[in-house]
Parts: C-alpha cells; sequence; structure tokens
C-alpha cells in the first residue's frame, strides 16, 4: 500500500521545509510513504529545497497555471507512480502533518473514497468573523449541491482513493475544493469529514486578493458544478418560476376580464406570453442539458477505464 503526499507549490521556499518536516513517515497499513510537490511556476527556491529535503517526485510548470490545474497535475503524477493513497496538503504548512493519519484511515478501512479534513473554523485565530460564516455558508451550499455532509468544504487537506483519484475532473481554473465535492457526491462517491488541527498562519492565502473576489469566484463555481451534474433539476427550478409566475400573472389578467376591465391590462397579456414561453423553452433546455450530462457520464466512464489502463501500464514499465 503506497500513499503518496502532494504539494501544491508557488514560491514556497520559506515554508516548503516546515510543512515537509511536520508529514508523518510512518503510517500503521501503509508500506511506503513518497512525497511530490507540483511546483507551479516558482521563481524562487522552492524546487532546490524540495530537492535537498529529498522530495521524490516533483512535477514542475513553466509558469503558474493555478491551483486546479496543479491539484490535477499532482494526482496524474500521483497515480503513474503507483499511489494507491493520495493525500493533498499545503505548503505553508496551514494543517497539522500528524492528521494526515486520520485522513488515511477511512480508506484503508474501506469506509471512504474521498476524506476532507474539517478545521476548527470557529477557532481559527486568523479568520475574521466575516471569513467564518462566510466559510460554513459555503459549506452548506455545497452539501446541498452535492448531497453529502462536508462540514469544510474550501479545505484542502484531503485524501483520495486511487479508484477516486482516476475518477476526478476539474473543469474550473481557479480551484479545485468545491467543485470535486459536487462531483464525488453526484457520482455516489463515499465522502467523508474528519476533525483537524491546523498550525499557526505562517503567510497570508495566495488565493484570493479580496474577500468579495474569493465569495464571487466560489459562488460561481458552486453553480456551475451543480449546472453540470444537476441540469434538469436546475433548469427545472428557473423555468418553474418563469411559468409559476406567468401564469399567476395570466390569472390576474383573467380577473380583470371578468371585471370587464381586461382592455387596460393587454400589457400583463403580453407578458404573461412571454413568461409562459420562457419557462417551457428553459424547460426545454433542461432537457437537452440533462442529455448532455448522460452521454458526459458515459465519457467519464470510458476516461476511468482508458486511466486505468494507463496508469497500469505505467506502472508495468516502472517494474
Amino acid at each position: 500500500m503506497k500513499l503518496i503526499i502532494q504539494i501544491p507549490c508557488y514560491n514556497e521556499a520559506e515554508t516548503l521545509t516546515i510543512a515537509l518536516n511536520d508529514l508523518p513517515r510512518h503510517i500503521e497499513g501503509v508500506d511506503e510513504i513518497e512525497y511530490l510537490i507540483i511546483n507551479d511556476g516558482s521563481r524562487d527556491d522552492t524546487v532546490q529545497v524540495a530537492r535537498a529535503w529529498g522530495v521524490h517526485h516533483i512535477v514542475n510548470f513553466a509558469q503558474n497555471r493555478g491551483l486546479a490545474r496543479g491539484f490535477m497535475a499532482g494526482l496524474d503524477a500521483s497515480l503513474r507512480c503507483g499511489a494507491d493513497i493520495i493525500v493533498n496538503t499545503d505548503a505553508d504548512n496551514q494543517y497539522c502533518g500528524a492528521d494526515v493519519e486520520k485522513l488515511v484511515l477511512p480508506v484503508l478501512r474501506g469506509e471512504a473514497d474521498i476524506v476532507i479534513g474539517e478545521r476548527p473554523i470557529d477557532d481559527i485565530e486568523h479568520f475574521s468573523p466575516l471569513k467564518k460564516r462566510l466559510q460554513h455558508f459555503g459549506s452548506y451550499i455545497v452539501r446541498k449541491a452535492s448531497h453529502t455532509d462536508v462540514t469544510d468544504a474550501p479545505s484542502g487537506f484531503r485524501a483520495y482513493s486511487r479508484a477516486a483519484a482516476m475518477s476526478i475532473n476539474v473543469i474550473n481554473n481557479y480551484t479545485y475544493t468545491l467543485e470535486t465535492i459536487v462531483q464525488a457526491g453526484n457520482s455516489r462517491l463515499a465522502v467523508r469529514s474528519v476533525p483537524i488541527r491546523t498550525n499557526p498562519e505562517l503567510r497570508k492565502s495566495r488565493l484570493f486578493k479580496s474577500m468579495f473576489g474569493y465569495v464571487k469566484r466560489s459562488m460561481v463555481t458552486i453553480l456551475r458544478s451543480f449546472m453540470m451534474y444537476n441540469p434538469l433539476k436546475f433548469f427545472g427550478m428557473v423555468g418553474g418560476v418563469l411559468f409559476t409566475a406567468g401564469f399567476l400573472l395570466g390569472l390576474r389578467f383573467l380577473v380583470f376580464v371578468i371585471q370587464g376591465s381586461g382592455a387596460g391590462h393587454v400589457q400583463s397579456l403580453i407578458l404573461t406570453s412571454i413568461l409562459l414561453l420562457m419557462g417551457v423553452l428553459t424547460w426545454v433546455v433542461g432537457l437537452l442539458a440533462d442529455i448532455t450530462a448522460a452521454n458526459r457520464k458515459i465519457l467519464e466512464d470510458v476516461q476511468y477505464r482508458v486511466r486505468k489502463i494507463d496508469y497500469a501500464q505505467d506502472a508495468h514499465h516502472k517494474e
């Protein structure tokens, strides 16, 4: 049983050694532990620090491609290196390295495909009250969109089984944390949360420049993921709102007609027709999107099988 711990890095020379030193060297039930960094176009000595420390694998990007692409590149490299379990953590030592074992154990026992570390949000000192509330609200929205019970959706401290890692696809270029939960929940993967500890802040987050920007991009990511995996439900709700508004407005117009004053409310009749038509068209779009989603599921199944063969061949060649 091989565990690979991957760390996305962007100019992390100052903190990387601290994070690496905090990671476990042995976990009961795991035969091998290896370490992998994704150098996302760093301009400092991140790679040299990793090599000097003894990191087993390094994925290099010539320029910064963002957290989502770095995460996917790390999964690909870890799978090609024969990982049975992949743990993702941060280079700023935000998460307590000893808690890697808490993430791995449910996967080892076959209880979960994906395990996400649940930070004590309310106890983290460098989180403002607004950020804490937004974290809780964002996780609530993700739970509803994914049909999971994940309590800390933005947490990047998580473990994936080999099968789950081969099933993951990330479409957006911003972050993988929210989209992968929505995908996993709708793919019926077993997703679990475990409480973890955090370390004192070593540097400010680089994922977002402002709270408003973070919230905006996160909501777009959640909405897009929900539309991808539940198109009929999404367009059904939107179409239902439009059709209901048109129907009620139509009833209002009929009341005026019965009262003999319908001639003065022709505009209501026009708006009624528009809303009813928009509602029906939205439902039609939902049906078409649902057919597209069904084809996407077939393609994901094909992709999973291709990946399985591809990674098996890589492991055989390395032997």
